[in-house]
């Protein structure tokens, strides 16, 4: 090398220069590289990102090729500098010139260059895909040497070849990813997508129509009565007890009840004996969303209801209820876009039904009621009262003041809540 050209050196050195720069660039975005995009498109035959997904894959050897050679890049560019150096100045040519080459490697060979990659990391990867994989094939055997020595040394501090973190996402940070896709998906998928990660974490108790507001038959009512009420009920299925509802008898669908009313054929009996061809079904209070989804579809069932560990009946759970915890709330007002229980009296001021679960309530009408205590704005006023209050009592919650205005069987049923 002494008696190489000086020419030659120069070019050598800017070579090298060069490599090192594009070492030190296209490691950061190999790193940064969104791998799931990458794979997304290799999945859809995209040549190049199936090469890279494969690098990716094996981070050991790509990261094994580019350190060898910015090592060695690195070293025989401080060498041909150094020689440059003594063959053109005196004393302070060689401490000049390590600060300059210093200088250089950090602006050029190292900063500009992984700026520019961590913010186009998919083009910089993609770009340096097919000169990654020549130069693992290339530096196979010195890549073995150093992995065999690397791993050896990693032992000494109990980490082994199989101690690799895993590469699939927790339920949090794939709410992050979610939540970070902006414009790339509509809001309102993204807001589904998000409730489908929230589902296991919610039980049947957070979404469950409270006891006292289930709608069903008694069949010792007067036949009148219960004739009334299937000609006015809203409902496609309707439970049927005897006396009370930890009795279920079974549950009656509306589609059969109304052809015996078109024959003039139903009676009580008969009323009766189609109930008891639906057998009710029952879930255990806590079942998350998630599991209960799976067991609605597994028993071809569109309703349960909620037991606690006594046997006795807490609640009803819908797969409607469920279906819009994921997609939102299928009966909204499209003039108020307000919850089936709210009704907006003014600007601020809203007509709740007390027996409405709170997370419903927050999801619709932007409140930030506390979720971790009762399910209902019923069970959290009542708590909050400590006693049953009569109409008129007031409280204030979380920036919003609740007016009761009607109680009934030692239960709230509306209130006033007005913005403070």
């Amino acid at each position: 090398m002494d008696t190489a050209p000086t020419t030659v050196l120069v070019f050598a050195l800017v070579a090298l220069l060069v490599t090192i720069a594009f070492s030190s660039g296209t490691e950061v975005a190999m790193l940064a590289v969104n791998r799931y995009r990458v794979r997304h498109r290799a999945t859809g035959g995209h040549r190049t990102a199936k090469v890279l997904d494969s690098l990716l894959a094996k981070p050991d050897d790509w990261l094994g090729a580019n350190l060898v050679i910015l090592a060695l890049a690195s070293v025989a560019a401080s060498s041909i500098a150094t020689l440059l150096a003594q063959r053109f100045g005196g004393d302070w040519a060689v401490p000049l010139t390590i600060i300059g080459l210093s200088i250089v490697m950090i602006v050029f060979c190292e900063l500009a260059p992984k700026i520019y990659a961590a913010r186009h990391p998919e083009s910089v990867a993609m770009g340096s895909t097919y000169i990654y994989r020549a130069l693992v094939w290339i530096a196979k055997p010195l890549l073995w040497i150093t992995n065999q020595l690397a791993y050896g040394f990693l032992r000494l501090f109990g980490v082994g070849r199989t101690s690799r973190d895993g590469q699939t996402l927790s339920a949090e940070e794939l709410r992050t990813v979610v939540a970070e896709t902006g414009t790339v998906i509509p809001q309102r998928h993204r807001q589904m997508l998000l409730s489908i990660l929230d589902l296991g974490r919610i039980t049947v108790n957070d979404i469950m129509i409270p006891r006292q507001d289930i709608a069903g038959i008694d069949l010792d009512d007067d036949w009148d009565d219960i004739l009334d009420q299937i000609r006015q009920t809203p409902h496609t299925r309707l439970p049927v007890y005897r006396g009370a509802l930890d009795d279920v008898v079974g549950l009656l669908h509306m589609t059969r009840v109304a052809q015996e009313l078109a024959r003039g054929t139903l009676t009580r009996e008969r009323l009766e004996e189609l109930a008891r061809g639906r057998e009710p079904y029952y879930v255990p209070e806590g079942t998350p969303l998630t599991v209960q989804l799976t067991h609605f579809q597994r028993n071809r069932r569109r309703m349960g209801f909620v037991v606690d560990e006594y046997g006795d009946i807490e609640g009803l759970v819908t797969l409607e209820d469920l279906l819009e915890e994921i997609v939102g709330e299928f009966t909204n007002d499209s003039a108020t876009l307000l919850h089936k229980d709210v009704l907006a009296e003014s600007p601020g001021v809203y007509l709740v039904n007390a027996g409405a679960t709170i997370r419903a309530l927050n999801r619709a009408v932007g409140w930030t009621l506390p979720t971790d205590g009762p399910k209902t704005l019923n069970g959290l006023l009542l708590e909050r009262f400590e006693t049953i209050p009569a109409a008129g009592a007031t409280l204030r919650l979380d920036g919003l003041q609740f007016e009761v205005l009607q109680v009934q069987e030692n239960a709230i049923r509306t209130v006033r809540a007005t913005k403070i």
